[in-house]
């Protein structure tokens, strides 16, 4: 079967924005500082050196360590924590929600996407080592968004109350989760893998954050992946200037609302707020706002003076966690990061904020979107063969590929476009001598010109629905490829889970999603298990 290209543009699944910025269009071009090419990586790494200081690399590597206490660490992830004490040594970063069992299978081409395009940037600079960053969205709250992942079409919950940042949260309760998880993965080696791995990551460690390091670091510890917990007071300290400025000043606000108004042609992923900080604590994650003179930790009786809340953010810099709009500039400040990897929603946001990243003196990282995948068993890739189905047919729309491979299949032409045109040319004729005799019989004649097209586009219409029913049973079976590929009409990486297809293959699932996957071309790769 052909690996035919579809790109992100033509795939359908990106929003105007992001095809905009893939196209590089000049209204945008103010928007980022460099666009993720090879070339472009050179500047990017001269302006991040000069621009990053040796004492927070230091700081960084020393926490890091602190972080990885108690885990078992390859010799490859403990390599690259102490390479990032070197002047030569840069990040690449993508960040993800801590999403039970992973989540979504995007979470999985994220990480790839990230540790492939260091590769690749260590090959084509030998001089300098890249090492890949996966951010924790530890300080997150929206425990609704992650409490769940999906394995062959049933959802498997953790039905819990979570209050402040998820990172912190008990993973008491997931014992159950974990039977019924068990009871769906049936007999085999793979199975036993995934039990042994679901029951190591969330049995055995006491919060969230600690089991998704062990997860992601079990999945990718080959591979050298560093993983990074944002929740830190030393790391926060690092962050202080920046959340001074923004209790004092709230330039964010007023600098993302200017960027914003440049967007207003798309959909604007994000808007900010007069304070884009939360206050934190084990059970709280709540906004700061300011009233009456006096800054207020949101639906809570807490209240600070000017004085008093410069003061927390001194003593307690770990009680300040950025939102959307400053986690951004959080990342960029600890991190000595030339990229940063995401999805189409992630790098919409990022597009907002570079005027912010202006303001602050920080370097602002290339964006990449990452890699999209479409994961297909060899059964699939063979009944599509047998359909006369290329890979981007399967990503057309339900009702237009049907259209297609109806007219495809049948043994005549189901196109009345000749004939529409002949008779338009014959109406022509015919308003040519309208024109000349009665001009009220124009009326007449173009009125009947109109009742003959539609009549022919509804025996077009008729005949198309008589050839469905002649090739339904062909048609089904495109219906079920399809939904199996597109799990309700949408994209598979944002539906399933990687257990579905390492229970399937194995290990060889993720060495062959890192063989395959090639962060600098922008578009979807199919890949056959």
């Amino acid at each position: 079967m052909p690996n035919d290209c579809i790109t992100y543009q033509d795939s359908g699944y990106f929003s105007k924005l992001i095809v905009d910025y893939l196209d590089q269009k000049p209204n945008l071009k103010s928007l980022y500082n460099r666009f993720p090419n090879l070339e472009h990586f050179k500047l990017q790494i001269e302006e991040k050196k000069a621009n990053f200081p040796d004492e927070n690399r230091q700081v960084l590597v020393s926490e890091l360590e602190k972080q990885y206490a108690g885990f078992q660490i390859s010799e490859a992830s403990s390599n690259n924590i102490q390479r990032l004490k070197d002047a030569n040594t840069f990040t690449i970063t993508t960040g993800h929600q801590l999403n039970l069992f992973t989540g979504p299978l995007y979470f999985i081409y994220k990480i790839a996407s990230t540790i492939n395009l260091c590769k690749q940037l260590k090959n084509e600079f030998p001089e300098h080592n890249f090492v890949p960053i996966y951010w924790m969205a530890t300080e997150d709250h929206d425990f609704e968004e992650i409490n769940y992942f999906n394995f062959k079409g049933k959802k498997v919950k953790w039905n819990r109350e979570s209050f402040g940042p998820v990172g912190r949260l008990s993973t008491e309760g997931l014992a159950e989760v974990f039977e019924l998880f068990s009871a769906e993965l049936g007999i085999g080696s793979n199975a036993d893998y995934l039990r042994d791995l679901f029951t190591k990551s969330y049995l055995e460690h006491a919060n969230l954050a600690d089991a998704t390091r062990f997860l992601a670091n079990e999945l990718f510890k080959k591979e050298g992946l560093v993983i990074i917990d944002g929740d830190s007071t030393e790391l926060k300290k690092l962050f202080i200037p920046h959340v001074k400025k923004e209790l004092l000043e709230q330039n964010s606000f007023k600098n993302v609302t200017e960027t914003n108004e440049q967007l207003k042609d798309y959909f604007v992923q994000v808007n900010p707020r007069e304070i884009n900080l939360f206050y934190i604590e084990d059970n709280l994650r709540e906004r700061i706002i300011f009233e009456d003179n006096k800054f207020k930790v949101n639906n809570t009786n807490t209240t600070f003076t000017e004085t008093e809340i410069l003061a927390e953010v001194e003593n307690s810099p770990e009680k300040f966690s950025p939102n959307v709009i400053l986690r951004p500039l959080y990342e960029e400040v600890i991190l000595p990061n030339l990229c940063y990897i995401g999805g189409g929603g992630e790098i919409a946001y990022w597009l907002e904020l570079k005027s912010n990243f202006e303001a602050n003196n920080v370097t602002f990282p290339m964006l990449l979107i990452r890699n999209s995948v479409l994961l297909a068993t060899t059964k699939q890739a063979e009944k599509a063969d047998k359909l006369e189905l290329s890979w981007s047919d399967l990503f057309s729309n339900q009702q237009d590929l049907f259209d297609k491979k109806t007219k495809e299949f049948s043994e005549f032409t189901i196109d009345f476009t000749e004939q529409k045109d002949h008779l338009k040319k014959q109406f022509k004729t015919l308003v040519a001598i309208a024109d000349k005799t009665d001009k009220s019989f124009t009326g007449a004649v173009k009125a009947q010109e109109t009742k003959q097209i539609k009549g022919l586009e509804n025996l077009e219409k008729r005949l198309l629905k008589a050839e469905k029913r002649v090739h339904t049973d062909k048609l089904e079976r495109i219906l079920l490829l399809q939904n199996e590929m597109f799990p309700n009409q949408s994209l598979q990486e944002r539906k399933a889970n990687f257990s579905e297809f390492y229970l399937e293959v194995g290990s060889s699932f993720i060495e062959k999603v890192l063989k395959e996957l090639q962060p600098l071309e922008q578009e979807f790769k199919v890949v056959v298990l």
